[in-house]
């Protein structure tokens, strides 16, 4: 029981926001995956959540895939949210890259998700940003080669290496 003269404890507050590194757009992105991995069930935002959202939310992103590529990504996406990736529910996608410390905006993220968002603020940061976009969040998700993104990818007829590629073509047409 407190008295009139005790103050209730505040809880302890992260020293940076849940979206810091991230530019708006990519936070929004992040969101928008942990609201589709609710409504799919799963307890964890995965790598498969983050690629359906990014490709859904981000023009520069789509631009990165040939021809007919991002039409099959979306429909195996697609797929996947109705009832394909139900093999997947009830696991944690741990591609075996953990980070040693997540960062505030991989709560709630399979480890190989916030391994993705940390590779995407790294790649930023390389570039000389602050806050990492779609194209390096892209990057990162196709890095991975056991992630449940690549896999997706791989099914879509995605060869990885060449998505690598253009993505690098397009985060210099992009940077400043």
């Amino acid at each position: 029981m407190r008295t009139p003269t005790q103050r209730a404890r505040k809880p302890a507050s992260h020293s940076a926001a849940p979206d810091a590194g991230l530019t708006a757009e990519l936070a929004s992105v992040v969101a928008g995956a942990r609201r589709r991995a609710q409504r799919d069930g799963d307890s964890r935002t995965d790598t498969a959540h983050l690629l359906h959202s990014l490709l859904e939310s981000d023009p520069e992103v789509r631009a990165a895939f040939d021809g007919g590529q991002l039409a099959k990504v979306l429909g195996y996406l697609v797929q996947r949210s109705i009832g394909y990736g139900l093999r997947w529910q009830g696991t944690v996608e741990d591609s075996g890259a953990v980070p040693v410390v997540l960062p505030p905006a991989a709560a709630g993220c399979s480890p190989a998700a916030a391994t993705a968002l940390g590779g995407a603020r790294r790649r930023a940061a390389m570039r000389g940003e602050k806050r990492a976009n779609g194209l390096d969040l892209l990057a990162a998700l196709a890095a991975d080669p056991a992630s449940r993104a690549v896999e997706v990818l791989h099914h879509a007829g995605v060869d990885t290496a060449s998505l690598a590629s253009r993505i690098g073509r397009l985060s210099q047409q992009v940077s400043p």
